[in-house]
């Protein structure tokens, strides 16, 4: 009798790869153990710019806080979800603190020494040689956007690997993203968030502003932080360390 042999199925396509990245999130620095006040500064804070706020990942970072008091990081982690947050993680605190935030599934990250950046440990999956052509990706020429029509409320444009570049105005409920710079030549008056990917040398321009909204690097003015000097007028919005500033653009 012949043998048989048993057929085996091929190897299946991999189903995920892990790769470590940069994302840019934003760091609440806790510096007290009343959580009824800060509730109340928050609340005052997401009220300004409620969407820009729902849903965006926040991490915690309490080495400002006093050393005598502990943290409730049930309490504090349920007051962050009751405005739209998702917490990830801390920054700093005790043995005890790690411990909680642990207990709370939140993750215990690092500040860059330089950048204030949010660092997780890098996760390694390829080799030296595999890396080659991802590093040719970075060093590529950016990818600009250009849009030539008004961008209306309710529509949002996103530039991901450049600039974002509008030659209309920008409507009231609009929403422009980029990972570099924005530039409107027309009326800005919806929201333009520059750098969305942490890069803290890209700026806004418009020939007028009266943004909802105008953010870089995750640093934000919303239209009542605008002074009556720049309303109206070709500004640019730049980062300044860790102050947004809003200039006019010289003729």
């Amino acid at each position: 009798m012949a043998t048989q042999r048993i057929k085996r199925n091929p190897s299946p396509s991999p189903a995920f790869d892990l790769k470590g990245s940069l994302f840019t999130l934003t760091v609440m620095k806790l510096m007290s153990h009343d959580l009824d006040i800060v509730s109340d500064q928050l609340a005052i804070k997401v009220n300004q710019a409620p969407a820009f706020f729902q849903s965006a990942p926040i991490v915690i970072d309490l080495q400002m806080l006093p050393e005598n008091g502990k943290v409730d990081f049930a309490l504090l982690v349920g007051l962050l979800r009751g405005f739209g947050f998702i917490p990830v993680g801390i920054v700093g605190g005790s043995h005890d603190d790690k411990e909680m935030a642990r207990a709370m599934d939140l993750a215990i990250l690092s500040l860059g020494k330089n950048t204030g950046a949010v660092k997780a440990p890098p996760v390694i999956t390829e080799k030296i040689e595999e890396k080659i052509p991802e590093l040719k990706a970075v060093v590529a020429a950016p990818e600009n956007k250009l849009v030539t029509k008004t961008v209306r409320s309710g529509q949002r444009i996103y530039a991901p690997n450049g600039d974002l570049i509008i030659m209309a105005s920008v409507g009231s409920g609009a929403e422009l993203l980029a990972s570099g710079n924005i530039h409107v030549y027309g009326q800005l008056r919806g929201r333009a968030l520059a750098g969305v990917n942490g890069d803290e040398s890209a700026r806004v321009f418009c020939q007028s502003l009266n943004a909802e909204l105008v953010s870089v690097a995750g640093h934000y003015k919303v239209n009542e932080d605008l002074s009556q000097a720049v309303r109206g007028r070709p500004t640019q919005v730049f980062l300044e360390g860790d102050k947004l500033r809003i200039s006019l653009l010289q003729a």
